[in-house]
Formats: C-alpha cells, structure tokens, sequence
C-alpha cells in the first residue's frame, strides 16, 4: 500500500510540517510507503481516457491521500481521479465554512448554540441595508457573537456589546459569509477540543483563558489533560461522522446546566499539542483507521 500526506506548501510553521512528517512516520511503522506532498507541487491533469498515473504525472500513484490541507480544489481533483481521500473533499468543505458546518450539525440533532445565518451580500460597493439585521435584538441579547464562515485559532470571531457595534462589524465583514450566534455565558473562556477517528474518541484536552472569551491556545489558554465523559464522547463522535470527517477535532462549550454542545468542527486539528500534554500520537490512530478502512472496502481483512 502506497499513501500521500498532502500539505500545504506556503504553511512552513512547525504545527504544520510536524503533523505531515508524523502521519508519513505513522504510516511508515504500519509498514505502508508514504510520501509527503506540497499542496502546490501536485497538479491533476483532467483529460478524458487518460490513465491514473498520467493525470498525475508521477511514477507511483497514491493508493490514498491523507489531506491535511484546506485545498479543497485539489481534494476534489484528486477524488474525481478515483484516489480516495481523508478527510473527504466534502467533510473539509463543510467544516472550513461555518456557514456550511452548522445547519449540517442542526438537521443531525446536534446540539449547537443558537445560530442565524447572515444573508448574502455581494459586494460593499453600496450601501448596506443595517436595518433588517436589528430584529436579530429580538432573537440575541447582547453580547451576542458574529463569527466569519473562513476562520482559525480563535481568529474572525467577534463579541458584539451593541447595535453601534453590530453596524460597524456588519459593514467590515459584509462581503464574505458570516453568522450570528449566542454568547454562552457558561462557557466564557473555557471549552473541550476533542479528538476523533473513525468512531472512537481518542484523546481530549481542557482548555481555559483567563482575559479572553474564546479559549484557543493559540491566544494564550491554559491547556490540560482531559478525559471526556460518556455524554462528551457521544456528542463528539455524532458532530464528527455528522460532517463526514474520518478524523477530527471537536470543539465543546457548556450551557448552563454544564451540559456539552458543539462549538465547531475541525478536520486539520493539529496534533503536537494533543501528545504534549495526553501523550497521545493522534497520526498513528489516524492512520491505523485508514489502513483498517481501505483494507476493509477491497475486501481485504485488517489483522487486529
């Protein structure tokens, strides 16, 4: 078996190169030959009647593709050259786009924070209608959350004190996809990410901020062990086989009552931090899962 980690090749931080190099590692022990691959030194020749191994231009074609990038375009191009791909161009384009992400969460009973989609606006060349977006006073209390579809590390997510405020953050923001959402008060700076592959929760982290509302780590939050209870495995695993993800991380908050409900979904969770603090190696998990899936779809039978 022959595999590709495809990462992105303008992203040099470390998070990035160490979760491709751990995946080519863990693929390595498994026995499996991988290569590592730029997202931008991989291009698909889409031509009818041309054989795999052309279309790519490479000598050995990939038996699958573990897709740790948000180029979404390529996954599809890869995908429509029958090579299968994890994540699924699908399940990156569903959680890269919140937007997406949360009425795919809602139709699956997942429980999620109160949620309006704003609607499109094509441009800011005119001026925009503000006041349609006031009846969202009747629905939110201030403070409320405006969160950007395209977003990372806590980033493009805004708490809103006032209407002078809702009108400035609608007029900087109107060109591109974003949502309203309820402020979980229970929640301020402190939430779960939980790791999933496949059907199994594999590792969990509590992260907690002191001056900050959002409690990702890359804004400076607390971090520690944790071990998910039945009710946070559950709801974890649900939000991530709801958008199609082989592997994921699932952010919680808490309500009111301390019960968990999903903040968002993330298919490129990155996974040093995971083994500093659980010791956990998330690649090896990934890639066993993928072995045991492809081996199981050619009819082969996976050894436990």
């Amino acid at each position: 078996m022959h595999g590709w980690v495809v990462y992105n090749g303008h992203l040099q931080s470390e998070a990035f190169l160490t979760f491709s190099q751990w995946i080519y590692d863990a693929g390595k022990k498994l026995g499996i030959t991988m290569e590592q691959r730029k997202n931008n030194e991989v291009f698909v020749l889409l031509e009818q009647d041309k054989p795999l191994i052309d279309t790519l231009n490479y000598q050995q074609k990939p038996d699958f593709v573990v897709f740790i990038d948000k180029d979404i375009a390529l996954a599809k191009q890869l995908e429509a050259i029958g090579i299968p791909v994890f994540n699924s161009a699908q399940a990156i384009a569903t959680c890269d786009n919140k937007v997406d992400m949360y009425p795919v969460l809602n139709q699956a009973s997942i429980a999620i924070p109160k949620t309006v989609i704003a609607p499109k606006i094509f441009s800011k060349e005119k001026a925009i209608q503000l006041s349609p977006f006031h009846q969202l006073e009747e629905t939110f209390q201030y403070p409320f959350i405006i969160k950007e579809g395209y977003g990372s590390y806590g980033q493009q997510v805004y708490l809103i004190h006032s209407r002078e405020q809702l009108d400035e953050k609608i007029q900087e923001i109107a060109d591109r996809p974003f949502l309203f959402q309820e402020f979980i008060y229970s929640s301020y700076g402190r939430d779960l990410r939980i790791y999933v592959v496949g059907n199994e929760v594999v590792a969990g982290l509590a992260r907690t901020a002191q001056d900050d509302f959002r409690a990702n780590v890359a804004i400076g939050s607390t971090v520690k062990a944790h071990l998910p209870t039945d009710k946070e495995k559950k709801l974890a695993i649900d939000a991530a086989q709801a958008v199609g993800t082989d592997f994921a991380g699932v952010d919680l908050l808490y309500d009111e009552n301390e019960e968990p409900i999903v903040c968002e979904v993330n298919t490129s969770a990155h996974i040093k931090n995971i083994y500093d603090y659980t010791g956990v190696n998330i690649a090896e998990h990934i890639m066993t899962w993928i072995v045991k899936k492809q081996m199981s779809e050619n009819n082969h039978f996976y050894p436990h």
